[in-house]
């Protein structure tokens, strides 16, 4: 691939960004995404993707400006740029963006189609599609009704200014602030955590999710199902088996709930 660089270390996938000289969603870009996005359809091993960027400045600018256009191909290219965003949703493993830079337009739609996002003192998010006489392709007005209201997101689209990693938390644009010179050290912990779970695991909790954001009881009734079906399985019984063993519904979890899940992770794994 051109545009990205791979790395895969333990069940976590760091994906590099680098398509000189912004870091624009160019149609090469967009088809090296979605080409790897689509190759984890069948991926167990692989737990978590992280997007990041190798430029200093910018996460990802925006999608390029010479595809937004009334030609057959210029269509195309931007079809295929919501393709990507749908593929990233879609994802069995857990999409992490890691902003430290600028994220605007088609970069901050990518931002929000990932399962979590972390920005940085330098980040930068908006959908500013509005100067340039369009709406938002890739799902971001959108994704600012269902994550803002009616009334915070009307004005973000409307003035489409810059909003700082610190407000996009707030609005719920991203996960969380990071500070950069603790960025490494937090994404090794929470990462560390998702990346010995199961794939299945993280698709059982996407599930739900999803279901409860549509629908509160359709959310509930696939939860109790999901219960009950892993509630029968032999792995579940002898990890509550161990758990008991090494203080379990003792007092032993008032202080240390996380030693004994430590305790239990190493019975196991004998």
């Amino acid at each position: 691939m051109n545009t990205l660089s791979i790395t895969h270390n333990n069940g976590i996938a760091t994906v590099a960004i680098n398509n000189p000289p912004v870091n624009v969603l160019t149609i090469e870009l967009i088809n090296e995404i979605n080409e790897f996005v689509l190759s984890l359809k069948d991926d167990r091993d692989t737990k978590v993707v992280v997007f990041k960027s190798l430029h200093e400045k910018f996460f990802l600018a925006h999608l390029d400006l010479h595809v937004i256009n009334g030609t057959q191909g210029g269509q195309a290219a931007s079809i295929e740029f919501n393709h990507m965003i749908a593929n990233i949703k879609a994802m069995k493993q857990v999409s992490v963006a890691v902003v430290d830079g600028v994220a605007r337009g088609g970069g901050n739609e990518f931002v929000m189609a990932c399962d979590l996002a972390y920005g940085t003192e330098t980040a930068a998010f908006a959908q500013p599609e509005i100067h340039v006489n369009i709406p938002t392709g890739g799902q971001g007005a959108v994704h600012f009704a269902r994550r803002m209201g009616k009334n915070k997101a009307l004005q973000a689209l409307l003035l489409g200014n810059d909003f700082t990693a610190q407000q996009a938390e707030a609005l719920n644009i991203i996960t969380q602030y990071v500070p950069k010179a603790e960025m490494d050290a937090f994404l090794a912990q929470t990462l560390g955590v998702i990346s010995l779970l199961e794939v299945r695991d993280i698709v059982m909790y996407k599930a739900i999710i999803e279901a409860s954001i549509k629908d509160e009881n359709a959310g509930a009734e696939l939860e109790l199902r999901y219960f009950l079906e892993r509630a029968k399985e032999e792995k579940t019984q002898a990890i509550i088996e161990a758990f008991l063993e090494h203080g379990g519904q003792t007092e032993r979890e008032a202080n240390d709930i996380q030693g004994i899940f430590v305790d239990t992770a190493a019975e196991l794994a004998k």
